[in-house]
């Protein structure tokens, strides 16, 4: 339900542009709440503080910018605060349940993951938060300006740390899949 102190401001012309918007770019809010939860119900909470969030940031975007790239910086934003929020030493495990494994794109066919994508999976997961956004906007084919947009840094500073990450990622999957040949 959308807080009527949030709304005050928003006409409905503006609540049905967001809305469209939202059904449009939706699966921004999917990818990044599969990435920064491990379970089903904090998966739900995430997905439902990153739209409001963004309905409540609504007023403030201003279309001359991309929404996606803006969607996507308030979601990461708020999936990295409720990461820390809701991080306590015992649950900071990865589910590797085949029941709450998600593939990044919920949108592709229904054909089962093959064991690269899940190994990717795996080590994306044990990635920091904005390690795991910048993996995130890469793989979802973002250009280096799209990415220093949303996450606030240099293009080069974006290639460099890339780079350097997926350095690691490849060495990491070589790693569990030396241990799980």
């Amino acid at each position: 339900m959308l807080d009527y102190a949030a709304t005050t401001f928003i006409t409905v012309e503006d609540k049905e542009t967001f809305l469209h918007l939202l059904e449009e770019h939706g699966g921004i809010i999917h990818k990044v709440a599969a990435s920064y939860s491990t379970g089903l119900a904090d998966r739900h909470d995430l997905r439902q503080e990153i739209t409001l969030q963004l309905w409540k940031a609504y007023k403030r975007y201003s279309p001359d910018r991309p929404f996606s790239t803006w969607m996507y910086r308030i979601a990461l934003n708020v999936a990295i605060s409720f990461l820390r929020r809701n991080t306590h030493p015992a649950r900071q495990t990865v589910s590797l349940d085949e029941n709450e494994i998600e593939l990044v794109d919920e949108s592709a066919g229904s054909a089962e993951p093959d064991d690269r994508i899940l190994l990717l999976q795996q080590v994306i997961a044990s990635l920091g938060p904005l390690d795991r956004g910048l993996m995130l906007l890469y793989l979802d084919d973002h250009s280096y300006r799209e990415i220093a947009a949303v996450l606030g840094i240099s293009e080069t500073n974006v290639a460099t740390k890339l780079h350097r990450l997926k350095q690691r990622v490849r060495e990491e999957m070589l790693r569990l899949k030396r241990q799980n040949p």
